[in-house]
């Protein structure tokens, strides 16, 4: 498949193009213009099917009691799906949202015997995917659609420059913070773990919170947590002399005088977390996303 590139102007321009052409549209072709097209699956009572989606599950719901549905542990891409019912006569559908605006829906019949029990669609779809993305809007994500954030993110991780020297480290393993960018009202942090040591380094969580710069010794410090609204890939292990870089999702916000940002990274059952403070005058300096090269 041939790749096309887009500035984020020209994409902006496509969504906005696309939303008025279709302003325009007759009322009675709106149906079959706007149509999605179901999978077919096929569910039993006695056997759990399973269907990897290309990205996080963020919403499921079940057309009948007939059925039941829910994320895999420890696997947000992966549905499980079985009969609740043995034998239902009366064919049944659900619908999935996932993490990067796609929508999908399912027709569901039941068999003693489905032919297939694990669904993959993930499997050669996501850059077809892309080309009829449904466009879902998440509140969190403001005006832009969570595919185009998607393809963002996926812009930055893969052009890795280089913008700022943030730095942290200690006991092998150093946190820098490579750049920050930002678009409608939303920063992305792009942000690198490397591990110089032969142990690995697995993350428990990541932590943003705006804290007081100095704080005197006996004073509770004053933080305000931040939360990510969405990490372009889950936080992985950092194996012996390898590193890993993601980007992370925030609101607009800024510091006033005598705040600074800071980011910890924490490890799982260790203590060679690192923690990495951001400056104001480092925030003003985020570089808008208008000119990013998207590939899709």
């Amino acid at each position: 498949m041939k790749i096309q590139q887009f500035t984020i102007t020209m994409l902006i321009l496509l969504f906005s193009i696309t939303h008025n052409t279709q302003a325009q549209v007759h009322p009675d072709e709106v149906i079959a213009l706007g149509k999605v097209e179901p999978y077919a699956i096929e569910v039993t009572y006695e056997k759990t099917s399973h269907i990897i989606f290309p990205s996080g599950i963020r919403y499921v719901d079940l057309g009948s009691d007939n059925i039941v549905a829910g994320k895999a542990e420890d696997a947000d891409n992966v549905l499980r799906v079985k009969a609740a019912v043995a034998g239902f006569q009366t064919e049944s559908n659900f619908s999935v949202i996932t993490e990067d605006g796609q929508f999908y829906s399912f027709d569901v019949c039941y068999s003693d015997y489905p032919l297939i029990l694990g669904h993959n669609l993930s499997k050669g779809m996501r850059s077809s995917s892309r080309k009829e993305a449904a466009d879902i809007r998440f509140e969190s994500l403001g005006t832009t659609p969570a595919t185009l954030t998607g393809l963002l993110m996926e812009a930055l991780y893969n052009k890795n420059e280089k913008q700022l020297k943030a730095k942290s480290e200690g006991y092998g393993i150093a946190l820098s913070l490579r750049g920050i960018y930002i678009h409608e009202g939303k920063y992305y942090f792009h942000i690198q773990t490397d591990n110089t040591t032969h142990v690995p380094f697995t993350p428990d969580f990541i932590r943003f919170a705006i804290v007081d710069r100095k704080v005197a010794k006996r004073t509770v410090v004053q933080e305000r947590t931040l939360e990510p609204l969405r990490l372009y890939k889950p936080l992985l292990t950092v194996e012996g002399h390898s590193k890993e870089r993601n980007v992370y999702l925030l609101d607009v916000f800024t510091l006033t005088k005598g705040q600074v940002l800071e980011i910890e990274m924490v490890e799982k059952n260790g203590g060679r977390g690192q923690r990495l403070k951001v400056r104001n005058s480092n925030l003003l300096k985020a570089e808008p996303l208008t000119k990013l090269r998207l590939k899709f």
